[in-house]
C-alpha cells in the first residue's frame, strides 16, 4: 500500500558518525560478558522464522544465544546453527527453566497463534528479563490474551500497528510519527514502526528516523533477522531506544548493499553484512 507523505519534525534522522555505538571489548573479553539472549518460536511450519532470529542475534555479537522451539525443528537448527544452543519445548512448564540463564528474550518469530504459542507467550510475559517482541507476539498482545511486560521493544509492521492500536492499517499510514508515539505511550515500550521510513519512538518522547532501506527488502524473514539483531545489542548493555534505534540502521543499511543486486533478497543475506557494518560502525577492539 502506498504511504501517504508527511513531513516529520522533532524527530532524528539516523546517520553515519550519529549513529548510537556500543562499547569496545578488552583483549580479556569473555562470552559471559556479552549477555545470553533466548529466541522463543518456531511452531509447526514456521521454524525457519525463529532460525533467522537466532542466527541474527549469534551474528551480531550476543555472548550465548538460545533458542525454544518445537522439537521436529531441532535437527535444522543443529545442522544450521551448532553455536545456538537449541530446545524442543513442549509445554510452558520446560521454558521455566530456560528463562532462569538467560538475559534477554526475543519471541514472537515463527510462533503461531495455536495453545502451543500463546502458552510459551504468557510465560514470557511475566519474565524479567528485557524483551523484544515481534510477529505473532503482537498480534497475540492485540488480541488481548497477553499484557506486554516491562522493558520491551516492540517490531509491528503496518498491519501489526493497525491491530494494536484498533484502528485500519489506511490510518497508520496516513500518520506514522503520531501512531509510533501513540503505541509507545500505550504500551510504556519502545516501538519500532517498520516501513518505508522506519520510526523508533521512545515512551520519554525521543524519536528516531531511519532513510536507509530498498525495494528489495519486500521479502519473508527480514524481521526475523531485525528481532534478533535487537536482541542481541540489548544483551551487550545498549539501552533499548539505542539497541532498536542502531538495529534498524544496520538492517536497512544492510538491505540497501544488498538490494543492489536486485530482486530475489533473502533474509539471512543480511546477516554477513549487518556484521561487517558493525564492525565498522562500533570496533570490537578498544
Amino acid at each position: 500500500m502506498p504511504q501517504t507523505k508527511h513531513e516529520i519534525t522533532d524527530v532524528q534522522p539516523l546517520l553515519p558518525g550519529h549513529l548510537p555505538q556500543l562499547a569496545g571489548r578488552s583483549p580479556d573479553a569473555h562470552k559471559g560478558q556479552f549477555g545470553h539472549v533466548l529466541v522463543i518460536g518456531g511452531d509447526q511450519g514456521f521454524g525457519g522464522a525463529a532460525l533467522l532470529a537466532a542466527e541474527s542475534a549469534q551474528r551480531s555479537g550476543a555472548g550465548l544465544v538460545s533458542l525454544a522451539t518445537r522439537s521436529e525443528h531441532i535437527p535444522a537448527a543443529l545442522a544450521r546453527l551448532p553455536e545456538v544452543m537449541a530446545r524442543g519445548v513442549h509445554s510452558a512448564n520446560q521454558l521455566m527453566g530456560l528463562l532462569e540463564k538467560v538475559s534477554v528474550i526475543v519471541i514472537g518469530p515463527g510462533l503461531g497463534d495455536m495453545a502451543w504459542g500463546k502458552s510459551l507467550l504468557s510465560v514470557a510475559a511475566n519474565a524479567r528479563q528485557p524483551q523484544v517482541w515481534d510477529a505473532d507476539a503482537l498480534n497475540l498482545l492485540a488480541a488481548g490474551h497477553v499484557d506486554l511486560p516491562a522493558d520491551c521493544v516492540i517490531t509491528p509492521h503496518p498491519g501489526e500497528a493497525a491491530r494494536l492500536m484498533g484502528i485500519s492499517t489506511a490510518e497508520v499510514q496516513a500518520d506514522r510519527l503520531k501512531v509510533a508515539r501513540a503505541l509507545s505511550q500505550k504500551f510504556n515500550a519502545v516501538t519500532v514502526l517498520k516501513g518505508a521510513g522506519s520510526l523508533i519512538a521512545s515512551p520519554d518522547g525521543r524519536v528516531s528516523r531511519c532513510d536507509q532501506g530498498h525495494p528489495a527488502m519486500a521479502s519473508a524473514g527480514l524481521g526475523d533477522v531485525l528481532a534478533g539483531l535487537i536482541g542481541a545489542l540489548l544483551a551487550q548493555g545498549m539501552s533499548a531506544f539505542e539497541a532498536a534505534s542502531l538495529a534498524v540502521w544496520l538492517h536497512a543499511t544492510a538491505g540497501d548493499r544488498q538490494g543492489s543486486f536486485g530482486r530475489g533478497l533473502a533474509a539471512s543475506d543480511l546477516i554477513p553484512v549487518i556484521r561487517q557494518l558493525l564492525e565498522e560502525q562500533s570496533p570490537c577492539l578498544k
